[in-house]
């Protein structure tokens, strides 16, 4: 799914919403988002997942076509991790699916 898609799901679930309003929301939320992980932070979404930054050293690689040694410098990088929640719905049959869900979410 991409955002287009997205807003258009959120925009159809919510008819009392205009579009452009959805739109609003689902690009605070990930301004939001990406801009905690700018600054390091580490942001949770219960039953959905944990985004977080991790930390990657310089090092020397090669470039595959000459063979060459390159510096690459160091950088931070953007890690996902799926909740229990998330883990179960995707490797669930679809019937089983949901009241696997909602078991899960009366538990917590």
């Amino acid at each position: 799914m991409i955002r287009f898609e997205l807003i258009a799901h959120v925009a159809k679930q919510n008819p009392h919403l205009y579009a452009k309003d959805v739109e609003a929301v689902v690009d605070a939320i990930i301004d939001r988002i990406a801009g905690a992980l700018v600054d390091g932070d580490r942001v949770e979404l219960r039953d959905f997942g944990t985004f977080a930054t991790k930390e990657l050293c310089a090092r020397i690689g090669r470039n595959p076509r000459t063979g060459q040694s390159v510096t690459v410098a160091a950088k931070r990088n953007v890690q996902f991790k799926p909740g229990k929640a998330m883990r179960v719905r995707m490797n669930l049959k679809p019937a089983v699916q949901e009241r696997e869900v909602e078991r899960l979410l009366q538990a917590s």
